[in-house]
């Protein structure tokens, strides 16, 4: 999900009971924050509830202390204001998963851009569709992971982390490599995924050096 800060439109609503917050986030480490940071201020969002972050190539909140700060210091009543709804997340799922855990706090999600608020019949029903597609993909997602499952048991093959391997399978794992032998035979042979055969080759030749 792509869009452009400076197509944001002023947006005005009735004001909140609680606190106007705001976040702000670049897609990659060029980009810069001022025109969010300018469309949010104009919205009466105080400088002290800023939250941002600027950074590419990650999706986890762990990762983005801007955000995570946010949501650790919003109550139920507060308002979450950004230019984008596409801020919220790198990709679609995140953004609803995001949502539908502000929906779920009763914090109020206001997009500037799409000129929706949760805080209103419209858009509550607009966040709301949103956060029940989130709660579909969690479950699309368990039932492919269940059924990846299914199909690896079915087929006798190793289910879980993938397992180790000890001394004397290394061992056979370097002789037949210098044999030969493809990777993939040789995980087969041991059991073991081709990316922990790897993983366990290039360690195991590191330490030898």
């Amino acid at each position: 999900m792509t869009t452009t800060e400076s197509d944001a439109a002023p947006y005005t609503s009735t004001e909140p009971a609680g606190q106007l917050l705001r976040y702000a986030r670049t897609s990659t480490g060029h980009q810069h924050l001022d025109q969010q940071h300018d469309a949010l201020t104009a919205a009466g969002v105080v400088a002290d509830r800023l939250y941002s972050d600027q950074l590419s190539g990650t999706t986890t909140k762990e990762l983005r202390p801007g955000l995570a700060a946010l949501l650790t210091y919003a109550r139920p009543g507060d308002t979450i204001i950004v230019v984008g709804i596409d801020r919220l997340g790198r990709t679609a799922a995140e953004v609803m998963t995001t949502i539908a855990d502000l929906l779920a706090q009763g914090i109020v999600i206001r997009s500037l851009r799409e000129g929706v608020d949760s805080s209103t019949a419209t858009g509550r029903a607009v966040f709301g569709v949103m956060a029940s597609m989130a709660e579909l993909e969690l479950e699309l997602g368990r039932e492919r992971r269940a059924a990846a499952k299914a199909a690896r048991k079915a087929r006798g093959k190793p289910i879980g982390r993938p397992r180790k391997l000890n001394a004397d399978q290394i061992a056979l794992a370097h002789r037949m490599r210098a044999s030969g032998e493809p990777v993939p035979v040789i995980a087969e042979t041991l059991n073991v995924s081709k990316p922990t055969l790897y993983r366990v080759l290039a360690t195991s030749e590191a330490m030898s050096a």
